[in-house]
């Protein structure tokens, strides 16, 4: 028997979702688009979902914790303090180098919404509080003065690097963001 649950329609519709506005944006996802993509019926769509926002909503969510998880655990893998800090900008090198690679969802899909309330770039604002939280976290591991400080400069190197891998096409902007921060914590 090949039937599939309604758990795994559910997770497919999610996928095909976060695929489809990483590679597009929200505006060229269209529920049409959806639908034949995941090879699913509309009404399975809003079985789960009310509308499209909540949709991408939900799709957005998916992509922080997974993607969370995958910087976590690729910079953990660094022995020492400091290698952890620096590996924040070896991981997106790596990352920026990927076929796939298409900036940050995050950035790109504040891009696409105008209201600072609107629920996506609500899910970007949590994304990004996470990830200040996680440099918080290695600051203070490393024992810098004012962590918190300098974790808010190693957001904007982190995010500046993708902003340039993306736009310019420029896979060094990690080195150039890791030399930036090798300076920030003397090292």
């Amino acid at each position: 028997m090949n039937e599939i649950t309604h758990s795994e329609t559910r997770d497919i519709i999610l996928d095909v979702t976060e695929k489809l506005i990483y590679k597009s944006g929200i505006a060229a996802t269209g529920m049409d688009l959806l639908v034949k993509t995941a090879g699913v019926s509309r009404k399975s769509v809003y079985r789960y979902f009310d509308n499209k926002e909540q949709l991408v909503v939900a799709a957005l969510e998916r992509r922080d914790e997974r993607w969370m998880h995958w910087y976590r655990s690729e910079v953990g893998k660094a022995q020492g303090s400091a290698q952890r800090l620096l590996a924040l900008f070896s991981v997106l090198k790596e990352w920026f180098g990927r076929e796939d690679f298409r900036g940050c969802a995050f950035i790109n899909t504040s891009g696409e919404t105008g209201d600072p309330q609107d629920p996506v770039r609500q899910v970007a604002k949590r994304h990004k509080q996470k990830l200040l939280d996680y440099l918080v976290e290695l600051c203070q591991e490393h024992g810098t003065q004012q962590p918190s400080e300098l974790a808010a400069q190693l957001l904007i190197l982190i995010d500046g690097a993708i902003t340039v891998a993306l736009v310019m096409g420029d896979y060094s902007a990690a080195d150039n963001a890791q030399c930036m921060a090798r300076k920030l914590l003397d090292l």
